[in-house]
């Protein structure tokens, strides 16, 4: 990457990177962070936990040695997390030291950007009953969406699908009514230096291949099998992409070879699900070109 292109980039206002997963959005955070003595900042719903490095492509504990990193592997695998617990762990990093804050969630960014609304906590119970209807019969927890809800979020999510099923069961009120009573957000996007990488399809899915070979090469079957014994596929940290394929090589479901194909194909197809986002949701931020190699 040429250094006259970081010029253009704020060394003063906070910087946030979006991209598909395996775009480059980690090394571009450590160039950036570097240059500008910045705290990496996670905005990745799986990186989170603790539980899994090499699969959800934490940085590695040479980067975050070399550059401080925040949030990241924090959370353990039975702890509720989510986009709200994000934002408040955010706003402490955000008062203290310079950041790039860098992802593929794209719902943090715009509850960080546009703000979150304050909905209550759903119970275990409410969660329990939500989990059990997602699993056995999906397409009634779409039907049970209210109108306004259901035409503003990505019906072909089912954990979307599910946020907005619990809220209007726990609450009585749809997504879309609480989410039209946000609050101010805590960094509004005119505030920071707003980034999104859009890479080309075909030199992308290319790099998600070959990265995830690398990842099984570093041990991730052997970080698979460590979480073997607590697996519970309905569950939040379990949906690290390549996990649920890697699992079922380890019940027998699956050959390895297999596992691994339909492992890289999902996350082929979780990476066009991300860009078909950013298209929708972030078409004022700023495309940043990387070079492809």
């Amino acid at each position: 990457m040429k250094v006259d292109r970081f010029s253009q980039i704020s060394r003063e206002r906070p910087i946030l990177i979006a991209g598909p997963t395996a775009s480059g959005k980690s090394a571009l955070a450590m160039e950036l962070a570097s240059r500008d003595g910045r705290v990496i900042v996670n905005a990745d719903a799986l990186q989170v936990y603790d539980c899994w490095r090499l699969l959800t492509a934490r940085p590695s504990a040479e980067d975050e040695a070399a550059v401080p990193h925040q949030l990241y592997g924090h959370v353990g695998r039975e702890d509720d997390y989510s986009v709200g617990h994000w934002l408040r762990d955010l706003r402490a990093v955000l008062a203290a030291k310079p950041v790039v804050i860098v992802g593929g969630t794209g719902l943090y960014f715009l509850a960080l950007t546009e703000g979150l609304a304050e909905i209550p906590a759903i119970s275990p119970q409410v969660r329990a009953e939500a989990d059990a209807l997602r699993r056995d019969d999906l397409a009634a927890m779409v039907a049970g969406l209210d109108a306004a809800t259901a035409a503003r979020i990505d019906l072909a999510n089912p954990a979307r699908v599910q946020r907005a099923w619990e809220v209007l069961r726990a609450t009585g009120q749809g997504l879309a009514d609480w989410q039209a009573r946000t609050p101010a957000p805590d960094l509004p996007q005119d505030q920071a230096e707003a980034l999104v990488l859009r890479p080309e399809p075909d030199w992308l899915n290319a790099r998600i291949d070959r990265r995830f070979d690398q990842m099984m090469a570093a041990g991730a079957l052997e970080e698979a099998q460590a979480a073997w014994p607590f697996w519970q596929p309905d569950r939040p940290w379990a949906r690290a992409i390549g996990a649920p394929e890697l699992m079922a090589h380890l019940d027998g479901t699956l050959t390895l070879a297999e596992a691994i194909a339909a492992a890289k194909l999902a996350s082929r197809q979780y990476a066009k699900r991300q860009r078909t986002w950013f298209r929708s949701r972030m078409r004022d931020w700023r495309e940043f070109a990387l070079a492809m190699g």
